[in-house]
């Protein structure tokens, strides 16, 4: 078979229909990659090192030898790897710029029948892209409410409804709070954090209308991408408010089962914050599975820290709305008429 050389724009079409190979070295995929593609390194982490090096010293022609020398006598594996992985032999592959790795692994797939789209410009184009789409002038609605008001859960109803989502939390597997990592999956790097939010963001109508969650600037680990976290700072927020015993229960609902030992790590991460007499009887109120009282006592903190938040968000632009005691239907239909009003329908 054959090579194609595809754009970022035919590049969107095609890896719905085939799957995708990394070239590049196992560090620089972990660090970051194409949402759903596959690593087959053509130089690993080590090889990679003393190519560069090489290049820098020598010259490419030295360097090419010896990544030829280096990789060569595993060219048979790769292709062992890539029969087994996608015997359907069409393939779409790229490597940092759309250069020597992804040319050599397109060579190689090429010679045993594939047929391989190698990406122009490879990762770099789509890192390029994914940068500036998270930056871009968008038409946000932020949902606010303190911890427990179930802001998540309706997020995911909207969605239901056909609005607009993005789920920051959701991408960043994690909750927010120093509880939020409990039970997720591991965080990914800031960068591929900002391609799996453009993966989302590149579906959106930008002129419409996305409900994002109040967030501050960090969730776990994680950054939110400047620009982004600007515009959620002015744009529309609708502060959700409902009953203590509301928001207690949500809780105790989403982190009452989980682990014993994971819950009191979260709260003595706060210690500074709460307290030593606070931290204690959280600690105390968790060990006796008295959701009602460690919950309580947290609230104290984090209700304190999301009214200075508040306080912080763009004059004029908060919106107050009391769902408390209604049912999920209400509460939506509530929402998206205070979305009307703020579009002028109403």
């Amino acid at each position: 078979m054959a090579e194609q050389l595809i754009t970022l724009e035919e590049f969107w079409t095609l890896r719905k229909q085939f799957p995708m190979i990394d070239a590049r070295s196992e560090g620089e995929f972990a660090q970051s990659h194409i949402p759903g593609s596959f690593n087959l390194p053509i130089l690993n982490d080590q090889e990679r090192i003393v190519v560069g090096t090489l290049y820098k010293a020598k010259g490419s022609e030295e360097a090419t030898i010896k990544g030829f020398e280096l990789v060569g006598p595993r060219f048979h594996e790769i292709l062992k790897v890539a029969r087994n992985q996608f015997p359907e032999k069409k393939i779409i592959v790229y490597c940092w710029r759309g250069g020597m790795r992804s040319q050599i692994l397109s060579w190689l797939l090429t010679m045993v029948g594939f047929q391989v789209y190698r990406l122009k410009g490879g990762y770099k184009t789509y890192r390029t892209f994914t940068f500036n789409e998270v930056r871009k002038e968008r038409s946000l609605i932020v949902l606010g409410g303190k911890t427990g008001t179930a802001k998540t859960l309706l997020l995911k109803l909207l969605r239901e409804k056909g609005e607009q989502i993005l789920d920051l939390e959701g991408i960043a597997n994690h909750k927010g709070s120093s509880f939020g990592s409990i039970g997720q999956p591991p965080q990914p790097s800031v960068e591929q954090f900002e391609n799996l939010i453009a993966e989302d963001l590149r579906l959106l109508d930008p002129l419409q209308h996305t409900w994002v969650e109040n967030e501050s600037r960090k969730i776990g680990r994680l950054i939110i991408p400047d620009r982004l976290f600007e515009q959620m700072s002015k744009s529309p927020l609708i502060d959700i408010q409902k009953s203590i015993d509301e928001r207690i229960a949500h809780i105790a609902n989403e982190y009452g089962d989980l682990p014993e030992e994971g819950l009191i790590a979260a709260v003595l991460r706060l210690k500074k914050r709460l307290g030593g007499l606070r931290t204690q009887e959280a600690v105390d109120a968790i060990k006796a599975k008295d959701s009602v009282s460690w919950i309580s006592n947290l609230l104290i903190y984090y209700d304190k820290t999301y009214e200075f938040d508040l306080e912080r968000h763009t004059e004029g632009k908060t919106f107050h709305l009391d769902l408390s005691r209604k049912p999920l239907s209400e509460q939506l239909d509530l929402l998206l008429k205070t979305k009307d009003q703020l579009n002028g329908n109403s």
